[in-house]
């Protein structure tokens, strides 16, 4: 296993991390804060939701 991404895994990795992102901005406050509550800070809130994503990915 190589410490490094190749470009298309990359634009896997970001356009999974926008995604969350904006997902976690229209999560409703109390959400926010269970997540916050799990995971300690906003980042490892994000990297559990991208983590997610990237194992099971949403249907659209």
């Amino acid at each position: 296993m190589t410490d490094e991404f190749s470009a298309s895994q990359a634009e896997v990795l970001i356009g999974a991390t926008e995604k969350m992102i904006e997902i976690w901005n229209r999560l409703s406050p109390e959400k926010q804060a269970a997540l916050l509550a799990r995971f300690g800070t906003e980042e490892n809130a994000l990297a559990a939701l991208v983590t997610t994503q990237l194992v099971a990915p949403a249907k659209s």
